[in-house]
């Protein structure tokens, strides 16, 4: 509970995963990637519960065994590759409501983001309260300045790859540019349900560090995230 709000927290975690097979459940420096994420939830006090959706029963096993309620298992029509983070997401906190357990907020904990802490959690949520806001994602400072990127044709000419106007300018004469880092997102229930997504009026960004924001989805984002929890 928050500013008398209830919170609920979803972890999403699906069993198949193509970039990097089961790392859901694959050991990260002592621990399943899964339980980073759980760990931090339960320490974030204002959240009422933390709830696992997955379609897969070891991911299951092992969300209980650090604390999550697993109150259903994910149908697989909303477990596929194709399957939007919404639907999953609204599926759950409508199974909820039907069971007669509805809640003011939303917060979502994506499991690759293994180095967010409750701290963050409890940051967006403030935010969130603080101003008057529908909803809060989490972002970090962009790594490579997208003004210096562009598709490539098919003679891998580099006449139009950059515009004029960055040709020969220093990278600190550039505006600065922020990417989403997927660790948190928070939102108002009812505007989740009726906007159908976590981006719009009254949304604000929660900016995290980038030793904070490492996102898995290979083995060297793995590896990267094993070497900086080594180094806290």
């Amino acid at each position: 509970m928050y500013n008398g709000r209830s919170i609920l927290a979803i972890i999403p975690a699906r069993g198949g995963s193509k970039g990097l097979p089961r790392k859901n459940v694959k050991d990260l420096a002592g621990k399943p990637l899964i339980a980073w994420t759980i760990r931090e939830a339960l320490k974030c006090g204002c959240i009422d519960r933390v709830i696992v959706t997955t379609d897969d029963k070891e991911i299951a096993n092992i969300s209980a065994r650090y604390g999550a309620e697993i109150p259903f298992l994910r149908p697989k029509r909303l477990s596929l590759d194709r399957t939007e983070t919404i639907d999953v997401i609204l599926h759950a906190i409508n199974w909820l409501r039907d069971e007669g357990c509805d809640y003011d907020v939303v917060v979502v904990l994506q499991p690759t983001s293994p180095l967010r802490v409750a701290g963050d959690i409890t940051s967006a949520l403030k935010m969130l309260f603080d101003r008057k806001a529908a909803g809060i994602v989490s972002v970090c400072k962009a790594e490579h300045n997208p003004l210096w990127a562009n598709s490539i044709p098919v003679d891998l000419s580099m006449k139009d790859f950059l515009p004029k106007a960055v040709i020969n300018k220093n990278r600190h004469k550039l505006p600065e540019f922020y990417r989403l880092n997927g660790a948190i997102y928070v939102a108002l229930t009812e505007f989740l349900r009726s906007n159908r997504s976590f981006f719009g009026p009254g949304v604000y960004a929660y900016i995290m560090p980038k030793d904070r924001s490492v996102d898995i989805d290979d083995a060297i984002d793995f590896k990267l995230a094993e070497l900086l929890i080594s180094e806290r």
